[in-house]
């Protein structure tokens, strides 16, 4: 690694970076807010399994109300959720999730770290986590990120005493918490991370507790709370116009690929928190008896005489007279021994030297991707909007080397342009995307690189170093290098600058399903990463399958630019399951990943490289009817893998159904959580019904049983529970085997239930009416049979089907049987 790296991963750590947003421009209040920061030297760490985890009242309340630098470490990026702003699932979710988390901590003003545990999906308790999770290395991880944050108290969001009762993940982040707090002061103890950032011994560690974990407000109050501080998080910020409720709410709604939005609260309101391990406070100063002053650092008492002043005293009207004393400060805080604090404070104080000198200064790219190596050009804005003096002494790349040196005053309020080439520097890892999908982990862990472990993100490779002069000191501020351009309905519009291979090269199918002996067209799409680019594509392919041609040469002239070559797959004469995998040739080398592309107004715009591949699988499935009627509901892309075996499948406005629109199709399925997301279903099930009473086929996908616009889901009573099955390798039990679901037109065996992908099922019925017929029997290790995975009903001359089974997740993953058990389902009764 190249050093010069290394220390944007130090400045990454102690720093929020706005990437692909607009630069921060704070009010006097919330510079003065910021001073109040900047004054606080102690810490705090959030521990929890998931992003939404977190509790964001408490976060905001620790950095807002306390002013502690404060970290939610969560120990998974929440890869196994569902998705309700779009179809992207597994990898592709947790890279949402995880820019999900750091928008929230730029609301609330935490930090946002992760380990690298995979969210494989819901646990049922943590002994079941820990068969995925390697759980020596997450163990490490949440040991390094206490070594490295130094928190003087440690929260942990859930109770470590109660397997089984939450989510798997739930207690196993608190029992890592639990074990990491003895660890990280023993040298003994995961080494490596010891030798690197020291030991470390937290003062406290608690549980954030609430009634909900008592199961009733009534219980909680009844509780023994002896062991417990309590801490009033609803106050009101007049500087900043808002409630810690009112943050918090803000913090929260960013998660809105799993549907938290959030509304705002005023009033007290009160956070419990038992004391597990350290010295209760004697009140409800959760620091009581640290010393969170600058005292508590050698050197510090003279910062504090300094900079404790000017929050006394702050001039509201005027925040730059502060300029002078900051300056003053920094000379001290640059020479302070402690090194972990040197570098907290140093960013916090170097951000508010410029914000109250009212300097702006940002480093823009003409290009918004670049290759390694390749040159390109920045435009610098620097503009002096303050009365100091400022001189603009340098400009620096990434690695260090001297761009310009004119060293030019900057006059109050004219701005600087310069332009100046730059050359993307081959760092490792060599391109933005994210760094923990380079590759290829296990089910229940994530594969990074040991500098890189914990971080949010992968650091911004292309970065400028503006030097500037204040009187006699020469301050170095860092800054990305970003791209934006002027969108007609937007305005301004600010992307991060990615560095990205010179080709890629995708399949747009990501399953391709060969229900018969024929051959298909298989399209490839190469894009170029640069202007004129040449070479060879090839399709890799499982042994037994035939490709043709061997090999295809292509030319692309521009950046951006794609192309289609199209390959004929002919698969073997048996049932086979494997991978198809684009390899471009050129420049004298090999190319094989595809670019994908995640943009949603919340998050910032991401590039994701991921291996370039298509699973194929030739099944033997038969199928019935052709025209299939699709009610979409919280996203999922089951209508993608119907069209795969040869069905018809057209979307249903969901405010015009109605008997007479649905009487053509031969069946209509409902998209998963539908019934919790299509607020037109309150009034639609009359004519659903109807359809199946003229003999129709009616297919219902899991919902949840919390929220749902109507409670008549079905022609029969109905009633949805909780009950799941989470190990997709536990034993499938056919309780109807001469029900035609399960023979007509292929016969479903035991061998249909093999290679199934995260879990069996989840939010099955276990209260249903005589004339539904549950199909299969399925449980976890340790539980009861649950029957409510596949229930069939005869309505009149038509069929009803409600099922739990996770065809959401199985049908994208190529799963043969999911495959012929769906068809089964579309076929009844035809």
């Amino acid at each position: 690694m190249h050093k010069p790296f290394f220390f944007r991963l130090l400045f990454l750590f102690f720093s929020i970076v706005a990437v692909a947003q607009a630069p921060k421009k704070p009010t006097a209040s919330e510079i003065y807010h910021d001073l109040q920061k900047l004054n606080f030297v102690g810490s705090a760490l959030y521990i929890a399994a998931h992003p939404d985890d977190e509790n964001t009242r408490l976060i905001s309340y620790l950095v807002n109300d306390v002013h502690a630098n404060t970290v939610y470490l969560s120990i998974t990026r929440g890869d196994g959720g569902q998705n309700l702003v779009g179809p992207e699932l597994r990898e592709l979710l947790g890279v949402i999730r995880t820019q999900e988390l750091l928008e929230a901590r730029k609301i609330d003003g935490g930090y946002q770290f992760f380990t690298r545990a995979n969210d494989f999906g819901y646990s049922k308790n943590p002994e079941e986590t820990f068969e995925f999770w390697t759980k020596n290395e997450v163990l490490g991880d949440v040991v390094m990120t206490i070594r490295k944050f130094r928190p003087d108290i440690i929260v942990n969001r859930f109770d470590h005493r109660s397997p089984g009762s939450t989510h798997g993940h739930h207690t196993a982040s608190a029992m890592l918490s639990l074990e990491a707090f003895d660890m990280a002061d023993d040298a003994s103890k995961f080494p490596k991370s010891a030798a690197e950032y020291g030991v470390w011994k937290p003062q406290r560690l608690f549980f954030n507790t609430s009634w909900w974990f008592y199961g009733s407000q009534e219980k909680f109050e009844k509780a023994d709370k002896s062991q417990m501080v309590s801490v009033e998080t609803g106050n009101y910020f007049p500087t900043l116009g808002l409630s810690n409720g009112e943050i918090a709410s803000l913090s929260r709604s960013m998660h809105k690929s799993q549907g938290f939005g959030s509304t705002g609260s005023r009033g007290t309101e009160t956070e419990y928190l038992e004391l597990l391990k350290g010295s209760k406070p004697s009140d409800n100063n959760l620091f009581e008896g640290i010393n969170t002053n600058w005292s508590r650092l050698e050197g510090g008492k003279e910062i504090g005489a300094i900079l404790n002043p000017l929050e006394e005293n702050f001039n509201f009207k005027n925040p730059s007279e502060m300029l002078p004393q900051l300056l003053k400060a920094y000379h001290l805080v640059s020479n302070l021994k402690d090194t972990h604090w040197r570098k907290i404070k140093l960013e916090q104080l170097k951000q508010l030297i410029l914000d109250c000198g009212g300097i702006f200064i940002e480093a823009v790219s003409e290009a918004n991707l670049v290759n390694p190596n390749e040159n390109f050009k920045v435009n610098v804005e620097a503009v002096n909007r303050g009365k100091a003096e400022v001189v603009l002494k340098s400009l620096k790349n990434s690695e260090g080397k001297v761009l310009w040196s004119a060293s030019e005053k900057l006059p109050f309020n004219e701005k600087k342009n310069i332009e100046i080439p730059v050359s993307a520097g081959n760092n490792n890892p060599p391109y933005s995307s994210p760094y923990w999908l380079n590759e290829k982990g296990s089910v229940g862990m994530y594969t990074a690189p040991e500098a890189l472990i914990g971080l949010p993100e992968t650091p911004t490779l292309e970065q400028l170093t503006f030097e500037m002069q204040f009187g006699n000191a020469t301050i170095p501020f860092t800054k990305d290098i970003i791209y934006k351009f002027n969108d007609p309905v937007k305005g301004e519009v600010y992307r991060p600058l990615d560095v990205l291979p010179e080709v890629t090269a995708s399949i747009p199918e990501k399953v391709l399903i060969f229900a018969n002996d024929e051959a298909e067209t298989v399209s490839v799409i190469v894009r170029a990463g640069k202007d004129s680019i040449s070479g060879t594509i090839s399709l890799q392919h499982p042994e037994g399958w035939q490709v043709a041609p061997s090999q295809q040469t292509f030319q692309l002239d521009r950046n951006g630019e794609t192309k289609t070559f199209n390959f004929t797959v002919t698969p073997p004469s048996g049932q086979s399951e494997g991978f198809l995998k684009p390899i471009v040739n050129a420049e004298g080398r090999i190319f094989d990943r595809e670019l994908v592309t995640i943009d949603y107004e919340h998050i910032p715009y991401q590039s994701v490289l991921l291996p370039s591949e298509a699973k194929v699988a030739k099944i033997d499935i038969q199928k019935k009817g052709q025209n299939i009627g699709y009610i979409n509901g919280a996203g999922d892309a089951i209508p993608e893998s119907l069209k795969q075996i040869g069905y018809s499948v057209t979307t249903i406005d969901p405010s015009n159904i109605s008997a007479e629109n649905l009487q053509n199709f031969d069946a209509i399925v409902v998209g998963i959580r539908a019934y919790n997301t299509v607020p037109e279903l309150t009034f639609a099930q009359p004519a659903l019904n109807k359809y199946v009473e003229n003999g129709g086929t009616l297919i219902v996908q899991y919902n949840t049983s919390r929220g749902l616009v109507t409670e008549n889901l079905a022609p029969y009573e109905l009633k949805l529970s909780r009950d799941r099955v989470t190990d997709e390798f536990s034993e499938v039990k056919i309780l109807a085997p001469e029900n035609p679901v399960l023979n007509t037109p292929n016969k479903i065996t035991q061998t249909d239930f093999e290679g199934w992908v995260q879990e069996r099922g989840l939010y099955f019925p276990d209260e249903w009416a005589k004339e539904f017929t549950p199909i299969l029997g399925m449980r976890d290790k340790g539980e009861k049979m649950t029957k409510g995975s596949l229930l069939v009903a005869k309505y009149e001359k038509g069929y009803y089907i409600y099922t739990g089974l996770s065809f959401f997740r199985e049908l994208p993953a190529g799963v043969p049987g999911a495959y012929r058990l769906f068809a089964n389902m579309l076929s009844i009764g035809k």
